[in-house]
């Protein structure tokens, strides 16, 4: 049930008429309470969407009753007329729930730079509020759906508490504090200020080192609702971790969606003097197109990796460095070592461990291959 499996919450998606191919593309998650406590982190682009300016003030008082989030236009570059549009589609949602509109967050995902039509919305969001069931989770999450080839959804238990959440992303796959649109909720009796924390100890681990394909988005936004319907009030700890585990299933599961990818790859650096330089040094590799590109034509090409890491500013020995494709260290002290053959890559997951031999910090950024239909596909879907 998803985003519904906690108890205290409603959801539906529906085809509201934005999509031309007439499929879903509005859903309406909502918090019945008897508490309405949030938290969200947003896209730390300059350019942001007109929905991430309108979140970014509801979200301030730690209260939201709803979130409606629309696929098929990202309402971005859209001027003072798409910022209208939130601003009705939230008054919608406010006047069909009984709650203030200043207590509803709005998401859009879609095609830069094209104007939504406010009067659809608003229908969209009276059609949704009328379908509204606590089952609905499955609906919401095909109907925020773009290039995604199936729906993201998540479910984890607590002692008594759940969490569960959606998410949609297959493109534009890069951080900033969030990726993509991702909705989490849980039945758990937690302030505000514990689920901002929470929520960005999670989203700094997991959706934070999720990058496909060194592209930010203008609109993304992962938020956090708590309704407090199991009348429990787990240990932060517990909350903190389960919520971890919750976001890195669901970056998974963008990372094996992402655009005509053929290969998952997890980039995994030991031996850092810091965890912010082994992240450095994995991102370095993740954005790398000439290992992107070898990783597609099965070529476990490591010299590609030294000198992808050989740009960063990370404290390490070049000719220190031991480099290890599934499970065959093919680089050692910087020098050939197992014969490159034995290197298998046709498994789509793809496993890059990276020994700099510098101090005991780890870090791993999740990626995927550069691929032809990766590129057919973006020049294909204007963007």
């Amino acid at each position: 049930m998803t985003v519904t499996a906690p108890a205290g919450f409603e959801a539906a998606g529906v085809a509201a008429g934005i999509k031309a191919s007439g499929a879903a593309d509005l859903a309406l998650v909502v918090n019945r309470g008897p508490k309405q406590a949030a938290a969200a982190v947003f896209t730390s682009n300059r350019a942001k969407a007109n929905p991430i300016l309108w979140s970014e003030q509801a979200i301030v008082d730690g209260t939201v009753a709803a979130v409606v989030l629309n696929s098929g236009g990202a309402n971005c570059f859209t001027g003072p007329a798409g910022f209208q549009v939130v601003h009705r589609t939230a008054e919608a949602a406010g006047a069909v729930l009984g709650v203030s509109a200043g207590d509803v967050l709005v998401c859009s995902t879609g095609l830069i730079g094209e104007q939504l039509d406010g009067d659809v919305l608003e229908a969209g969001v009276r059609l949704a509020a009328s379908g509204l069931a606590a089952d609905g989770g499955a609906d919401a999450a095909r109907a925020i759906m773009t290039t995604d080839t199936r729906p993201k959804t998540v479910v984890v238990d607590g002692a008594g508490w759940r969490i569960g959440g959606i998410a949609k992303g297959a493109g534009m796959l890069a951080p900033g504090l969030a990726t993509m649109l991702v909705v989490l909720t849980t039945d758990a009796e937690l302030p505000a200020e514990v689920l901002d924390a929470a929520l960005r100890r999670a989203t700094r681990v997991t959706f934070d080192r999720l990058d496909s394909d060194g592209c930010m988005s203008t609109n993304d936004q992962v938020t956090l609702l708590a309704s407090g319907a199991s009348g429990i009030h787990p240990d932060h700890e517990d909350f903190a971790d389960a919520l971890t585990r919750a976001c890195a299933d669901l970056a998974r599961q963008l990372q094996d969606d992402a655009e005509g990818a053929g290969h998952a790859i997890a980039v995994e650096v030991q031996g850092a003097v810091s965890e912010d330089e082994a992240v450095e040094v994995g991102r370095a590799v993740a954005r790398s197109t000439l290992f992107k590109t070898a990783v597609f034509g099965n070529d476990p090409n490591w010299g590609r990796v030294l000198a992808a890491i050989g740009t960063t500013r990370a404290a390490f020995d070049p000719y220190e460095v031991d480099v290890t494709m599934n499970g065959v260290r093919i680089c050692h002290a910087g020098q050939p070592d197992r014969p490159r053959e034995e290197v298998d890559l046709t498994p789509r997951d793809t496993h890059v461990l990276i020994e700099l031999h510098a101090g005991d910090a780890t870090a791993t950024i999740l990626t995927n291959d550069l691929t032809h239909d990766y590129v057919h596909e973006n020049s294909a879907y204007s963007s």
